[in-house]
Order: structure tokens, then sequence, then C-alpha cells
């Protein structure tokens, strides 16, 4: 995963609260604010349209497991992000 550095800006009050939770959980900003918009973003995305993946049974087994990594690859979920 390649790393790239922004700058943000944060009000006074919310800057120390940051300060005062990375004190305490010996965290540090970049993990607590990139698990933050990571966890924003999953909410609020729009889930993408998959027309190629059909609801159905089949004879084969791997068909719904490859579908379902189809989806997670192309979301850019982890298989431990359900």
């Amino acid at each position: 995963m390649a790393i790239r550095r922004t700058t943000i800006l944060l009000d006074t009050d919310l800057l120390e609260r940051l300060d005062r939770h990375v004190r305490q959980e010996r965290a540090t900003k970049t993990a607590v604010i990139a698990s933050a918009i990571e966890a924003w973003l999953d909410e609020h995305e729009s889930a993408p349209a998959f027309p190629f993946v059909g609801i159905g049974r089949s004879g084969h087994g791997r068909l719904s497991l490859d579908g379902r990594a189809i989806a997670r690859r192309e979301t850019g979920r982890r298989p431990s992000d359900r």
C-alpha cells in the first residue's frame, strides 16, 4: 500500500480531543484519522453496481465464493471487512 501525505485543518477543540485520545490509547494521529475516514467512507459511499453478478443457484459451489471475492476486490474491501 502506498502512503501519501496530506494536510487537514481542525478547530482547536477537535485537535485537542484528538491529542488526548492518541496519548491515552498510545496510537498515532495518522492511524486514528485514517480509521475515522475509512469508517465514514464505508458508511457513506454508495454501493457499486455489479451487473455481471447474478443471483441464483449453481451446481458449481465456487461461483458464489468467486462472486464475493470479485465484489470485495472491486470495492477495495478485505475479506475481514464484513
